[in-house]
């Protein structure tokens, strides 16, 4: 028997970690109590770094179901603690270096580290496939 607690501390970082960049994009769009009536619409109107940060938001909530779905498939299906631990870990470092290259606003590298950070879960669903 393994140990759970490294699975839901992955669980727990990438659920969070959209919250952190919604947190920046009001700090760097001049989010103010005032805002608070519609933030929805602020963020819509986000420019800069702050439509960046939004944006990076947005697709970590989109790929959230997947790393999800994925890791818990993989610890149902019993894979291999450190494959399932590796690869989770790999998917929050991969997150975070997107939403540098977001920031930045490099496109490239952005897109080549989003296709690396989506290979992780859906590596892992493979595993899970082949073992059904």
């Amino acid at each position: 028997m393994h140990s759970i607690s490294g699975i839901v501390y992955l669980l727990l970082i990438a659920c969070l970690m959209p919250y952190v960049f919604t947190i920046f994009a009001k700090m760097t769009g001049g989010f103010q109590s005032k805002n608070n009536d519609n933030p929805r619409e602020f963020l819509a109107n986000a420019k800069g770094i702050a439509a960046r940060a939004h944006a990076i938001q947005q697709n970590s909530f989109e790929s959230l179901p997947l790393f999800v779905a994925s890791i818990l498939m993989a610890e149902y299906m019993v894979i291999d603690q450190r494959t399932i631990m590796t690869l989770g870990v790999a998917y929050l470092f991969l997150r975070v270096i997107y939403a540098i290259c977001y920031l930045a606003n490099w496109s490239t590298l952005r897109s080549i580290v989003w296709l690396l950070s989506m290979a992780c879960p859906v590596f892992l669903l493979i595993l899970v496939i082949r073992l059904t």
